[in-house]
């Protein structure tokens, strides 16, 4: 076998399990930051624009906005620093890629929620 894939195995195995989500949907991240020598959790609250790659490499992109300005932040899913991911809102989205929102304002840029 593949030395590559064996040590990816070996990480796969140690990762931490997070609820599904896809593209559309409103998730918080916690998020561990650490400044000197102290450590903290932040919440990042925003729209998953898309997911990509797989296994070890796998990433996805969260937008919020902040005051006017969209930020948006790239997460690797195996990271060691995500200590929580939480789904708010399931959205009703067609495409796994939504970069369109990053061009829309207001109302426009709502997206609609999934029922069950």
């Amino acid at each position: 076998m593949d030395l590559i894939k064996v040590a990816e195995q070996a990480c796969i195995e140690n990762l931490k399990e997070f609820p599904e989500f896809k593209s559309g949907d409103t998730i918080t991240v916690e998020y561990k930051i650490k400044e000197g020598n102290k450590e903290r959790i932040q919440k990042y609250r925003g729209v998953v624009l898309q997911r990509r790659g797989s296994g070890n490499t796998e990433t996805f992109t969260v937008r919020k906005m902040s005051g006017n300005i969209g930020v948006e932040r790239i997460f690797p899913i195996t990271s060691p620093f995500i200590e929580n991911i939480e789904v708010n809102k399931r959205g009703k989205v067609r495409r796994a890629r939504i970069f369109y929102l990053r061009k829309l304002t207001g109302k426009s840029a709502r997206i609609k929620e999934r029922r069950f």
